[in-house]
């Protein structure tokens, strides 16, 4: 059987993972979707030596009129997108044979669209990975496979996101033999769950501590957890004096 074709759409270091075992399947994509401010379009770039220029589509170049019609060109049998942050239009979704795939670092429906480790810890809701086709919602896709990962009292937002996305390469790996063969199964996914958009979790009323309210040792220390990410910008704040101070938490399990 002919391995299948793909083009493939990523960021983050999960992609450079899902991408190099994809190439140790003899799998090559035949065109590379990148954002334009990727972290790591030159890596996914590199892995990809033979892939010709104009196949290295950058930004929203992609769903530009010439980039459909190289796309469509390729008949592809799947886009593979990996924390791919860009919305795909209809005009894409629609060539590939079976259809445009998403991994994602959630437990759909629980954990929709943006920060999902951080409101999963908010809210107390499951966690976990999941991968599903894509159609013009977002994360609202048929369900491929996923897997569920526990919380631990001890996790932060950022070593959360780190255990979900080794967790999101095992899935992967675990669902690409069907994927490959056309055998996998598909189901449609709930119509309840959460869903967040990018900017929800910068707007300071979520991350804004204050000094004179009152509040239980476990939500604020869950809050802390939540808002300790990988980034700065991000964490819980209190005010002083007209100062902004950022907390973030470090925990260790005995």
């Amino acid at each position: 059987m002919s391995a299948p074709r793909i083009a493939f759409a990523g960021d983050r270091d999960v992609s450079t993972w899902v991408l190099q075992h994809l190439l140790d399947k003899g799998v090559n994509p035949l065109a590379l979707l990148v954002p334009a401010q990727a972290s790591h379009a030159e890596e996914l770039r590199a892995m990809c030596p033979s892939l010709a220029e104009d196949r290295v589509l950058v930004g929203r170049r992609f769903a530009e009129p010439a980039g459909v019609e190289l796309l469509r060109a390729l008949a592809l049998d799947y886009v593979i997108g990996v924390h791919f942050p860009l919305l795909v239009p209809d005009a894409v979704l629609e060539l590939p044979k079976h259809g445009v795939l998403n991994l994602h670092p959630a437990y759909l429906p629980w954990g929709r669209g943006w920060h999902t480790p951080s409101w999963a810890i908010l809210e107390d809701t499951p966690v976990g990975a999941t991968l599903h086709f894509m159609d013009s919602g977002v994360d609202t896709g048929d369900i491929v496979d996923q897997q569920r990962l526990e919380v631990s009292p001890g996790d932060t937002a950022d070593s959360l996101y780190r255990r979900l996305k080794q967790m999101e390469l095992e899935l992967f790996e675990r669902a690409w033999p069907a994927l490959a063969e056309g055998t996998y199964q598909r189901r449609p996914q709930e119509s309840e769950g959460t869903t967040h958009r990018r900017q929800d979790l910068l707007e300071e009323d979520h991350r804004r501590i204050p000094l004179d309210a009152t509040t239980t040792a476990g939500d604020l220390l869950r809050t802390l957890r939540a808002l300790t990410t990988d980034r700065r910008e991000e964490a819980a704040f209190y005010e002083l004096d007209g100062r902004r101070f950022r907390v973030t938490v470090e925990i260790d399990e005995e």
